[in-house]
């Protein structure tokens, strides 16, 4: 598999983004872009991700991954469009084994020891940790990275731009997932990069 360790060093927050509309996918990845945030996060939820991944895959600078990603079929789909990452809400063995046959980088979440245990002998030693609020916070991943020092994580789910120095100030952590960038609604340029220069500027 190619190098997620690297993927993830390239900055302190990776946008995750719903796309609702297909002519927004690029000027947001426009602005995020210029924002500093060159790793965009597109969820597999709506109709038009897939091609929001191709759209968005065309904007320079823009290294575009594909989001809750379930299974095979929705792998091989996203990298078809040109996602160059796999990120799944869970780690689960044939979307693991899916993911490094098609050597991409693939960040599996994790919740709890055994799902971090299972991605170890897997082979695995990156994971996004998520929901990451809801099953314990800071504490909880402390806790982990504790037993589990090879280890390093995105926490996904419930971060917010006050909340994430504090993730980002622990070892363990190497960038955090935010879906504040971009709030659904109208979409403002503008206003998107100057979220993203902020989330840029973050770093432990």
């Amino acid at each position: 598999m190619a190098d997620v360790d690297a993927l993830m060093r390239k900055a302190p927050v990776i946008p995750v983004l719903v796309i609702d509309r297909l002519e927004d996918a690029a000027p947001i990845a426009e602005a995020l872009v210029a924002g500093g945030l060159p790793l965009l996060e597109v969820t597999l939820r709506t109709p038009v991700a897939l091609d929001a991944i191709r759209a968005m895959s065309k904007v320079p600078g823009a290294i575009v991954g594909a989001g809750t990603v379930l299974n095979e079929r929705q792998l091989h789909a996203a990298q078809e469009a040109g996602a160059t990452f796999i990120v799944s809400p869970g780690l689960t063995v044939p979307l693991t084994r899916a993911a490094q046959t098609a050597d991409i980088d693939f960040l599996p979440g994790v919740a709890n020891p055994a799902d971090i245990m299972t991605g170890m002998d897997l082979g695995l030693n990156r994971f996004k940790f998520f929901p990451a609020e809801a099953v314990g916070g800071l504490k909880a991943l402390k806790a982990y990275a504790s037993v589990f020092r090879d280890a390093r994580f995105c926490p996904t789910g419930g971060i917010t731009l006050e909340s994430a120095p504090s993730w980002l100030a622990e070892e363990a952590v190497l960038c955090v997932g935010g879906s504040w960038l971009v709030p659904s609604g109208t979409i403002d340029e503008a206003a998107i990069r100057q979220r993203a220069e902020a989330a840029s500027k973050l770093r432990a």
